[in-house]
This record gives structure tokens, sequence and C-alpha cells, in this order.
């Protein structure tokens, strides 16, 4: 059973004064439900929502997207309600400026601590959660008892915790990125390769890319942590140099693909870290 927070609008207030944005959570550690005019989002959603809306309800309705920093909105007849039922607080980490790794077993924990950067954590009831500086998607089940709470989420307050709190690392967003739902062998390249130039071709001869592209490959051979990352700020870079005059092949591709697996990475994820890249750089 969810024991309630001593004076949970008091910690509220005191969090909203140092610019965390807050709401209250009822039992069962859910945001309260929506009211009579935001029933089934017939109010169209808040505006701070992924589809925004006109909301402007003063009521703690939509979850996360209630969360605020104004003490007036927290103190207000609307609120109070909900207060008088809370048993714990909630804040919207992106709204912070956070992302927290919530690690719900000794395993994840593990794994997190040879993996990761070190950086603030606090207890939680079946692990830890990991904060650091910086937000970004979120998502659940990026590995085997991790979730990602960043944009668009809440996480409850469980105190202020214990270390320094470390910028966001390239690792943490790696794992946000989603695989696409086809398969890929070892053997494939990635779909929708690139064909034909876009542009005059600023390869005086062909050792300028084979230079280019041996050194992307040793550059991922050399990674020792955060690879996925590394593959594709790799993919990036090449793609920067190399994608729209057309002198990329599918052979230079397979050769990137090929050295990424050698390091552990599933052609799935290849092939999104391909795909992302080249979405970044408008191929």
């Amino acid at each position: 059973m969810t024991q309630p927070t001593p004076y949970p609008q008091h910690t509220a207030l005191s969090l909203a004064a140092s610019g965390v944005p807050v709401l209250p959570l009822r039992r069962g550690k859910v945001p309260f439900g929506n009211c009579t005019a935001c029933a089934d989002n017939a109010c169209g959603g808040r505006p701070n929502m992924k589809a925004p809306g006109p909301c402007r309800c003063a009521a703690p309705c939509h979850g996360w997207a209630a969360a605020t920093t104004d003490p007036a909105a927290i103190v207000s007849p609307e609120w109070a309600a909900a207060w008088r039922q809370a048993v714990c607080v909630a804040y919207h980490p992106a709204g912070a400026g956070l992302t927290i790794l919530d690690l719900d077993d000794a395993d994840a924990i593990t794994w997190a601590r040879t993996t990761l950067p070190a950086t603030r954590t606090v207890p939680t009831t079946r692990g830890e959660h990991w904060i650091y500086r910086g937000a970004m998607a979120s998502r659940n089940g990026v590995r085997p008892g991790v979730d990602i709470k960043s944009s668009m989420s809440y996480a409850r307050w469980l105190g202020p915790g214990s270390g320094t709190i470390a910028a966001l690392p390239d690792a943490v967003r790696a794992l946000a990125v989603k695989e696409p739902s086809p398969a890929f062998s070892a053997a494939q390249t990635p779909p929708a390769p690139l064909r034909g130039g876009q542009g005059e071709c600023p390869h005086r001869t062909p050792a300028f890319l084979e230079r280019g592209v041996t050194m992307a490959v040793q550059r991922i051979t050399d990674a020792s942590s955060a690879v996925h990352a590394t593959v594709y700020r790799t993919f990036l870079a090449v793609l920067s140099r190399h994608g729209r005059c057309g002198c990329l092949t599918d052979a230079h591709v397979a050769r990137l693909f090929t050295t990424a697996q050698a390091k552990g990475e599933t052609p799935r994820h290849c092939t999104d870290a391909w795909n992302n890249a080249r979405t970044t750089l408008g191929l």
C-alpha cells in the first residue's frame, strides 16, 4: 500500500519554488482523473500536450500536463480536493530540464553502474532513479527493468537523492531510439539506399571517399562505450560529407553496418541509426 507523503502540498510548493513543475498523485501513485468538463478529453486537451488543445481547466486534469510551478494554482480551490486525497507528489522531469532513468531492479542498477556516468541517484521501492540534466523523449522498456521519464511523463518525488547531477549522456538518448518493425539480416543494407547525385561531387579522387569510410569504420571499431550513440554520430558524419553526391555506394554502407554489428549492434539498430541520420540531414 502506498503511504501518504506528510503535507504533500507543502512539498509541492517547495519544489515549485525551485522551478520543478508538480502535481498531486492519488492512491495507486497515479494522477487524479479529469473533471467532468475534461472527461474523455472532451475539452481538447491542454496546449502543452502531444496534440495541443485549448483546455485551460484550473483543476489538476490531464496527468503530467497539469504539472505547474504556479503557487496560486497549487493552493487554489480547484486543487484543494486533490491535495486532501493525495498520497504523494509527482513532478514533470522535462519541465525542470531533467531526465530520469527509472531502474526497477538490481540487474538494471548493475547495468547502469557499469555503463553510464555517475549522477544523482534516488532510492525507490524496487530500485533507483538516476537523474540527468537535460530533457528528451520518454520511453518505457528501453532495456529490461529500465524506463526513461522526461517529456510528457511524470515521476514521484522521492526526495533530493545524493550525488551531483551529470549532463544527459548520449548513451541514454540512444536508448530511446525506436526500432523499426521489420528485421534485417546482417548481410542487408538499409532500406532506401542513396541513389544518384544531388549535387556536384566533392570527392576529387576515389581515395578521398575511401579514406573517409575507413576512418568511420575505425571510429566505430575503437568505441569502448556508448556504442549505439557512436554509431549514430558516425553515420551522421559520413552522410553529411558523402550523402548528397551519390558516391556513397551500398558496398560502403555494408562495411559500416558490418563493423557496427561486430561491436554488438543489431541490424535493426543500424538501420534505425542510418535512417535517423538521413532524416536529420534531410536526405
